[in-house]
């Protein structure tokens, strides 16, 4: 069986997960604006914050379920998967989603519960029946998250 990932390394991969995020909820919001005639998009709009929120959802939601890693996570050599070890579907990717929502709602302990969980495994793998594993050994390849120490 993998090992599951540090904190760090799962953290690092979330770093890069939120930058590649960031791009695609700001190009998601430009194809909007010729919808609204160029004007502004309010941040308390429930209709444009539900949309962001699905939007992030597809990107990740794809990714987990076709491949079982995100950008991030192939970086810093992770792999989502189910408690089996197999690939997860839309079901459990929605639950991870909106647990890891709650996760980082609660000012991040559902992260930090990784620190203290016996597997290792943060909230919203808990409830969602998936694992978080570190998907190799890594190469010399002198990358500086090569050398992090797992």
């Amino acid at each position: 069986m993998p090992a599951p990932p540090s904190l760090i390394r799962r953290l690092s991969a979330l770093f890069y997960d939120a930058l590649l995020l960031l791009a695609v909820l700001f190009t998601g919001t430009a194809l909007l604006l010729p919808f609204r005639g160029g004007h502004a998009l309010g941040a308390g709009d429930p209709a444009y914050s539900t949309y962001l929120i699905l939007l992030s959802f597809a990107l990740l939601g794809w990714q987990w379920t076709h491949g079982g890693q995100t950008l991030g996570m192939r970086a810093w050599r992770l792999r989502l998967q189910s408690r089996d070890g197999g690939p997860i579907g839309w079901k459990q990717a929605a639950v991870r989603f909106s647990a890891g929502l709650l996760s980082l709602a609660a000012l991040g302990l559902g992260f930090l519960w990784a620190l203290v969980d016996r597997d290792r495994q943060c909230w919203h793998d808990r409830l969602a029946g998936t694992r978080l594993v570190w998907a190799g050994e890594a190469r010399a390849s002198g990358h500086a998250h090569d050398q992090v120490d797992d």
